[in-house]
Formats: C-alpha cells, sequence, structure tokens
C-alpha cells in the first residue's frame, strides 16, 4: 500500500439552509431525523465524520430540489441569499471546504447572471440543478442561456435529480410508494428522471452550439453508462435524426462516485467513458464518507 495518501476531494456533498428549506414542499422538506441533524450541521460533526474516513474537502451543495420548484421572484431572491450564506462558511475554512452555487432556474436570465456572480464574486466551482423547473427540463430553449454562461465562463453544471412530477409519480410508483418511498427517490424515481434529463440535453442540439459545456451526473451516471451501447444503436436506426449519441456523451459528461459504490458499476462507467471521466463523489449525509472513501482505499492497496 503506498504511503502517500491522496487528497481527496468529496463533488457532491450536501447541506441544507434553514431558511430555503423551510419553504421545501411536501416531502422534500422533511427527511430521517439523523438525515436532517447531519444535512444542517456545518460544523463539528460534518467535519469528524471528514476526518474519520479520509475526506479532505467537501464541495457542497444544497440539497434537492434547491429553487427549482419555487416562482421567480422568490428563486431568484433564495438563491442569491443562500449562495452569499455558503460563501460566508466556505470563507470561515476554504482549506476544508468548496461550493456549487444555487441557481433561480425558473427566471433562466437571473440564473445565468447568478452564476457569473457565484463563479466571479464568490469563487464557487460550477453549480447545482435539481430535476425539472416547475415540471420543464432544461434543454427547452428558454434555459439554454444558463448553459450558454457555463460554456463562457468554463465551468460545469451539475445536473442532480429531485423528487419526480406528481402525474410522474402518480403514475409510476403511487402503488409502491407507501411501502417503498425510496422509490420515487434513489432507489428508481431520481435515476428516472436524471437519465431523462440527460438524453434530452444530447438530443437537443445543445452540445452542437455549446461544444465546450461540461455536465456532471452523479450516481455514476444515472444507469446510462450500462445503456449507452443500446441508446446509441436504437437512435442511429432509420426514422431517427442524426445523432451521435455515444460521442456526444463521452465527450461532454463527467461522472462522479456518489450513492453508488458498487465496483460492478464504476467497472462498467470506467469500460464507457474513461477512467479520466470518473470524479469521486460520497453523496454526504445520504451515504457515509467512510463507504465512500473505502473504494479509494481498495484502489490504493491493489
Amino acid at each position: 500500500m503506498s504511503n502517500n495518501k491522496p487528497f481527496v476531494v468529496a463533488l457532491e456533498e450536501h447541506y441544507w439552509d434553514p431558511e430555503l428549506v423551510a419553504m421545501f414542499p411536501g416531502r422534500e422538506g422533511k427527511r430521517i431525523s439523523d438525515v436532517e441533524r447531519r444535512l444542517l450541521d456545518m460544523g463539528e460533526l460534518r467535519l469528524r465524520e471528514m476526518d474519520e474516513a479520509g475526506v479532505d474537502m467537501q464541495v457542497l451543495s444544497h440539497g434537492a430540489p434547491g429553487t427549482q420548484k419555487m416562482s421567480a421572484e422568490a428563486a431568484v431572491r433564495m438563491a442569491a441569499q443562500t449562495n452569499d450564506r455558503l460563501h460566508a462558511f466556505i470563507q470561515s475554512n476554504p482549506k476544508r471546504f468548496a461550493g456549487f452555487a444555487l441557481l433561480p432556474t425558473p427566471d433562466p436570465a437571473a440564473a445565468a447572471n447568478e452564476l457569473e456572480r457565484a463563479i466571479g464574486r464568490l469563487g464557487f466551482k460550477g453549480a447545482m440543478i435539481h430535476g425539472l423547473t416547475n415540471g420543464k427540463f432544461l434543454d427547452e430553449p428558454e434555459f439554454w442561456p444558463i448553459f450558454e454562461r457555463a460554456e463562457a465562463l468554463d465551468v460545469p453544471l451539475y445536473m442532480h435529480p429531485s423528487f419526480p412530477d406528481v402525474a410522474v409519480a402518480s403514475a409510476y410508483y403511487k402503488h409502491y410508494a407507501t411501502a417503498y418511498p425510496e422509490i420515487m427517490g434513489p432507489a428508481l424515481g431520481f435515476t428516472v428522471e436524471a437519465a431523462t434529463q440527460a438524453v434530452r440535453l444530447v438530443l437537443s442540439g445543445m452540445f452542437e452550439k455549446y461544444p465546450k459545456l461540461k455536465i456532471i451526473l452523479g450516481h455514476l451516471g444515472e444507469g446510462i453508462p450500462f445503456l449507452l451501447w443500446r441508446m446509441n444503436q436504437s437512435f442511429s436506426r432509420p426514422g431517427n435524426q442524426g445523432v451521435s449519441f455515444a460521442e456526444t456523451f463521452r465527450k461532454h459528461f463527467y461522472l462522479t462516485t456518489s450513492g453508488n459504490f458498487s465496483d460492478t458499476a464504476l467497472a462498467c462507467s470506467v469500460a464507457e467513458v474513461g477512467v479520466d471521466r470518473i470524479l469521486f463523489s460520497v453523496d454526504w449525509p445520504f451515504i457515509s464518507n467512510e463507504l465512500g472513501t473505502c473504494v479509494y482505499r481498495k484502489v490504493d492497496s491493489a
């Protein structure tokens, strides 16, 4: 085993801002009490669990649904306030914390401007967007100014899932949601929504218009690496407009390990997109730091 410990940066590590969480609808403002305690902790507990597992830095991002399900006015106000408070916290310990910005996507022009402010004035590393924006996927043209600005600033946008649209939840998950509530979340619902968001971005032509745009997907690509060959082959069949789906995905998307520490899923992802496209994340506090960092320790001891 190497004696040189790597500097471990975890990219999808969540927190809650109490003022913003108070505005979350329904279940999205409720978690199991122990998870809530960790989401709200910005001090001793967070740092202790980082130290115990060997995580040197967390890139902090607010938990879902962020400001994506608010009115435009509320989203603009709350995104700026929440980003400012996160910036103040990071400044208290900049060697251990960095940040992804919240964006008020219900107002796309304001979201583009907030991204620029968060990068230029607050020193954030990019932004995280949670699921649909008031029922709309982000490939719709009204949202393209956000992606244009991200390309110009040369920063990534992290596409994170949120709970599905009400109509989708009712049609797909209602029958089992009471007994198995996670079916609408990380067990299936999150993956279906985030993967659909990513596929639509590729098909929209966005990456032809913004050829340097970088997108991050968590959870080892939301199942897309396993499906990549089939998707690419299917989109090449007669009747489909021409698209090099796999090539576009490999060029513009980065994947993180957040919340998906399957050795076989990791091997598949590396085989499909290349090891240089895989980034380390834990998905704390939904996944423990210890469970996440055991991955690099296994690699280091091999």
